[in-house]
């Protein structure tokens, strides 16, 4: 990481595509602050970045669904004397039902998750990197952001803003050496599925699940789109391929395509 000699702070670290990402960004020199609501197993991460890579890694649990926790999580930053140059905006998650029978307290947290702490923390830390002439931030969207997502309703739509905001930010950012990516991974083989029931339904069957990337390969993907400033990064052949295809099609037969895919399976 010779064009960054940095800090990046990762969102969601503690597992899955967020431990991935801090793998790879400490394996490329930079140190890491690694945030999630579970400290065991950041400190864990944190041991073993730094062992193997002999770089500095801090940690800092939160739950980033509180409406305090963008701020509390800057004057942490502050208070430990440290600046971050890359931020990666990682945690979220999703849900599998109906959008009338999803309960609303889900709904509620997956918005604040997914998009206002994403959006917080950005404006958070964005300005320093302007000071400082050098960053970059690294949004993980979804396949999803292309699509209205019949069943899983509100997660689409929260990547659909993810993509959209990155996309905008980013054309902000022109000319200033800054810039802002949005990495688009379809179905990964991490604990998503178990934690948004998906594995309910027959999209994660078949071709589907046989083109699943891991969380390595995408982390790889999207820190080196970020490095390079790419401004969309879909991760995996495939996955590009569904996108341009999706392009194509009627827009009002895109929600009932997704809603057979995403159907649920026969018992």
């Amino acid at each position: 990481m010779t064009s960054f000699p940095s800090t990046a702070l990762i969102t969601g670290a503690s597992s899955g595509i967020g431990a991935a990402i801090a793998r790879q960004l400490a394996a490329r020199g930079a140190n890491v602050i690694l945030v999630a609501r579970s400290e065991g197993k950041l400190r864990a991460l944190a041991d073993e970045l730094s062992l193997q890579y002999d770089v500095e890694a801090e940690v800092m649990a939160a739950d980033l669904s509180r409406p305090d926790a963008g701020k509390a999580l800057q004057a942490q930053v502050q208070a430990r004397g440290l600046q971050v140059d890359l931020l990666v905006n990682n945690a979220g998650f999703g849900g599998f039902s109906e959008f009338a029978q999803q309960d609303q307290a889900e709904i509620g947290e997956m918005i604040a998750v997914n998009i206002t702490a994403l959006t917080d923390l950005t404006r958070r830390f964005l300005p320093g990197m302007l000071e400082r002439g050098r960053g970059r931030v690294l949004n993980v969207a979804s396949t999803a952001a292309f699509i209205p997502g019949p069943l899983m309703a509100v997660y689409y739509a929260t990547k659909a803003y993810v993509l959209s905001l990155s996309e905008a930010v980013n054309e902000e950012l022109r000319g200033t050496g800054l810039s802002v990516t949005a990495l688009c991974p379809g179905p990964v083989e991490t604990g998503f599925q178990d934690a948004s029931n998906l594995n309910e339904s027959k999209l994660l069957s078949g071709a589907t699940r046989l083109a699943m990337l891991d969380a390595d390969e995408v982390a790889r993907i999207g820190v080196d789109a970020m490095l390079r400033g790419q401004a969309v990064a879909v991760a995996g052949g495939i996955n590009r391929v569904q996108v341009s295809a999706f392009r194509l099609l009627p827009r009002a037969a895109i929600p009932r395509i997704i809603a057979g895919l995403q159907a649920r399976r026969e018992e």
